[in-house]
């Protein structure tokens, strides 16, 4: 049976305005990437001649340049779900040009099965394999899963395949295709480990509801993560040094835990001391997105098996992985995000979740998605399912940004995203606070500890003027903001006198 195969320009004429639009991939990685640059220059002729177009989309995390930075240039985005990280994205959604739903990524199919985000009209599945069975294609997917597998059942339009050369016959046997059932019927997810399987290595689905096929031959648009420096390097050495202090008490299993990171240079520098210390045994990786790191650990034998959404990882890292195939499908699985990031199994099989904050208080809340409360960033992504699941969870930062004019250790979070109930510990260059089993004030003088320098002395005058005012934990509400408001005035944060913000 023949597909048919059109151009990136014809499947963006088959959208119309108003359509819910689903992607494949989990960050870059996977995403497509020719249709939505298509979709984007049809939205910019569209408004030349005066007529409306926006679509609305729902995606696994972030997608690439090509999707969330050429359609927001655009105008082209009315709605936006789960996650992003694009610059140009965040700037119309901090300008209040596109509405933005943040929510944890274990979440977004089970949204979309419920109706909650409307019916799906599309699904646009980048794939580096297409067989075709009787009346089903079996889709191969690339890089990374996402939300493919229920946004292709789901879309009443149609599905329109990207058919990517750069990844064709690459990949077959990484991915384990599982979809949730609807509530009430939900059965057990039987991942017991890592390496578990429990579905199939394709996405299946009815040929007749295939609309085209376009090929294309691209790279995954791969971000590009700062270089480590003396801080990631610290962090990660600390992290490292923290854990083993677990192990060697007793706090964790002899046999070690499965570790989640995010993404970044510091989740990086993370792995590597890890994988450097001779102390940690072998360890299995349960995560989202596996970086460049965690690939080599694989190569190295140091990680014993890796389950992720997605090979968020640089072209170079993703072609050791193809020419090993044989190798890493045996080390390796790529699963939908609604089981990489599921709670239950985050719970059961024991993971270490280590995420990044933006800035955490000195009562160990963490802010993770908000620059002052109010500007987004990227989204709370994947760090509330580990965090709030996880064996135990970490969260690591620098002490300060902005070249010292903003400290990551403040009062009072302008934002909440993981209350401090499921924080165990804060990480920073300047050592750990680890907050298990204490009470609230000696969490502050812990996080306090681990402040920069040229921030401690502001942070405990802060914490003697509160103490008057009595209470479990100590606050000033009418100054809990004042670093921050110093910032947004001044520009940096070190205020010189907390009394113009004491108001009795």
């Amino acid at each position: 049976m023949e597909l048919n195969k059109i151009t990136a320009q014809e499947a963006a004429a088959l959208i119309q305005n108003g359509d819910n639009i689903g992607l494949s991939g989990f960050t870059p990685a996977g995403a497509p990437k020719i249709v939505t640059h298509a979709l984007a220059e049809r939205a910019a002729k569209e408004h030349a001649e005066g007529r409306p177009f926006k679509v609305n989309i729902y995606t696994g995390a972030s997608t690439g340049q090509s999707c969330d930075g050429d359609m927001s240039n655009a105008d082209a985005i009315n709605f936006r779900a789960p996650y992003t990280t694009n610059k140009d994205f965040r700037r119309h959604v901090n300008n209040g040009e596109i509405a933005y739903h943040d929510m944890n990524l274990s979440n977004m199919a089970t949204q979309l099965r419920q109706g909650n985000l409307g019916k799906v009209d599309w699904a646009i599945i980048e794939v580096s394999d297409i067989d075709i069975v009787g009346s089903n294609a079996q889709l191969y997917l690339t890089a990374a899963v996402g939300i493919s597998p229920t946004v292709c059942r789901m879309a009443e339009k149609g599905i329109i395949l990207e058919y990517n050369l750069h990844h064709a016959g690459k990949m077959r046997g990484l991915h384990d295709i599982y979809e949730i059932e609807y509530h009430p019927h939900r059965t057990p997810v039987d991942v017991a480990g890592p390496l578990s399987r429990i579905g199939k290595p394709y996405v299946e689905v009815p040929v007749e509801k295939i609309r085209g096929v376009i090929e294309c031959d691209l790279a995954d648009e791969a971000r590009a993560f700062t270089e480590p420096s003396e801080t990631t390097d610290a962090i990660g050495q600390n992290v490292a040094d923290f854990l083993l202090y677990n192990l060697r008490h007793g706090l964790i299993p002899k046999t070690f835990l499965n570790m989640q990171s995010g993404v970044g240079s510091t989740a990086n520098a993370v792995l590597g001391a890890m994988g450097s210390s001779k102390e940690i045994p072998n360890f299995g990786i349960y995560t989202e997105v596996l970086q460049n790191a965690a690939v080599e650990l694989l190569l190295s034998g140091r990680v014993t098996g890796a389950s992720a959404c997605s090979l968020t990882i640089t072209d170079e890292e993703l072609q050791k992985i193809n020419g090993n195939l044989d190798f890493f499908k045996e080390r390796l699985v790529l699963r939908p995000s609604e089981i990489s990031n599921n709670p239950e199994v985050i719970a059961r099989i024991g993971v270490c979740a280590m995420n990044t904050a933006i800035e955490a208080d000195i009562y160990g809340h963490v802010n993770s998605t908000k620059i002052s409360g109010t500007k987004m960033m990227n989204g709370i992504g994947g760090s509330a399912d580990f965090t709030n699941n996880a064996y135990l969870s970490i969260f690591s930062c620098g002490s300060t940004t902005k070249d010292g004019k903003i400290s990551s250790i403040v009062p009072f979070c302008s934002h909440i995203d993981h209350t401090s109930h499921f924080v165990d510990a804060v990480i920073t260059e300047y050592g750990v606070a680890d907050l298990r089993g204490i009470g609230d004030m000696e969490r502050a003088k812990r996080l306090i500890a681990i402040a920069h320098p040229d921030y401690r002395p502001l942070l405990n005058d802060y914490l003697k003027l509160a103490a008057k005012y009595g209470g479990e934990v100590h606050h000033i509400l009418s100054a809990a903001f004042a670093m921050h408001d110093t910032f947004r005035r001044k520009g940096d944060m070190r205020l010189t006198d907390w009394s113009e913000y004491i108001k009795d």
